[in-house]
């Protein structure tokens, strides 16, 4: 089978010859593998000739002006796209972000900007059709990738900010939930009209954290279940499924999201209690579960990467329906030689044949 044949069946519900295969890491943890044998220019599951999985989107933020503020060896003060003024601490592991002052405060500040959310071609990447050509040469499942509408809010406005508007200006947020959605809507329509045709759509949205749901059942009913509807619906009119994914402890919110159309879920975080095994026998054959190997376990012995490749993926590959990935992107605490392992369980157990 090809890489879109098949992701293709697994999404059909059918049984393909292998599990599909799809992953993300760290830049830290790139730049550590290529000093222990990946080739540079190249990414791991490429490598390996395993990924079955090509991603393409477009710019969806607010497009303000970048400006550097300030910057030394240990942080860069800078407004970004959204607006936001943010100082970002340099660490050995990248970065690390902090929000200090918001362009978006209001309604007022949100009804003199949302122009900015308008679509033109300019939100395009340069090389999008270069690279949907050559995943076509490549046999490669191709999703649209985009944000839903409640993560990307919090860019804008800050976390605590949009939690308190959820509850005090609930018309404001869905409004701004809805113009989002529009926008990837339209930048989705915008990358057809270019010449792509995607196989599936992925769409990222963080809603939980590791004990729970970041808000309530009833607020993601009332203010973000019909974004996400709209989306799938968008979607589905072009017969495509649709991968929601959000980090944390989601199981709260999985009936809804089943409702509004999602077909796939991910990354199924381990950290935050979340076992493929239990969705399995919960939601298999609704749900094409998307991840779920403990990174936690790649940082260990060669023992402890086989059983956790063995014991997840078995399960999940039951029927079809499983794609692995890992249970968040790939920190740089694992070796290359323990990734190169653990891609060899994933074969070994993940095989139909």
């Amino acid at each position: 089978m090809t890489s879109r044949e098949r992701i293709e069946t697994i999404f059909a519900g059918g049984i393909p010859d292998r599990v599909g295969m799809h992953d993300s890491a760290w830049g830290s943890t790139l730049e550590r593998w290529h000093r222990e044998g990946l080739p540079e220019g190249v990414g791991p599951l490429d490598y390996l000739g395993v990924n079955d999985i090509v991603m393409i989107g477009a710019d969806d933020t607010l497009r303000f002006p970048v400006r550097v503020l300030e910057e030394t060896e240990e942080h860069r003060v800078y407004v970004d796209a959204n607006g936001v003024t943010r100082k970002d601490l340099k660490t050995g592991g990248g970065w690390t972000p902090h929000w200090l002052d918001y362009t978006i405060r209001d309604r007022r500040t949100w009804e003199a900007h949302r122009h900015r959310l308008a679509y033109d071609d300019a939100r395009l990447p340069e090389h999008a059709l270069e690279t949907y050509r050559r995943a076509r040469r490549e046999g490669e499942f191709v999703m649209y990738y985009g944000h839903a509408c409640f993560h990307p809010i919090w860019h804008w406005i800050g976390q605590v900010n949009e939690f308190l508007w959820m509850v005090e200006q609930p018309d404001l947020v869905r409004e701004m939930f809805g113009a989002f959605a529009q926008l990837v809507i339209d930048n989705y329509e915008g990358l057809k009209a270019k010449g792509v045709a995607f196989d599936g759509v992925f769409m990222a949205d963080d809603m939980g954290y590791r004990n729970g749901t970041l808000f309530s059942e009833r607020m993601y009913r009332e203010l973000v279940f019909s974004s996400h509807r709209r989306i799938c619906d968008h979607a589905a009119a072009d017969g495509l499924a649709v991968t929601l994914h959000s980090d944390g402890d989601i199981r709260a919110f999985i009936p809804m999201f089943i409702e509004a159309g999602f077909r796939g879920l991910h990354p199924l975080e381990a950290k935050a209690g979340i076992d493929v095994r239990d969705l399995k026998r919960r939601y298999g054959g609704r749900l094409v579960l998307h991840g779920n190997i403990d990174v936690r376990a790649l940082a260990g012995t060669k023992a402890e990467i086989e059983a956790e490749v063995r014991d997840k993926v078995t399960a999940a590959k039951q029927g079809g329906g499983y794609i692995y990935h890992s249970d968040h992107s790939v920190p740089h605490d694992v070796p290359w030689e323990n990734y190169v392992f653990a891609i060899e369980m994933v074969k070994k157990y993940g095989s139909y044949e």
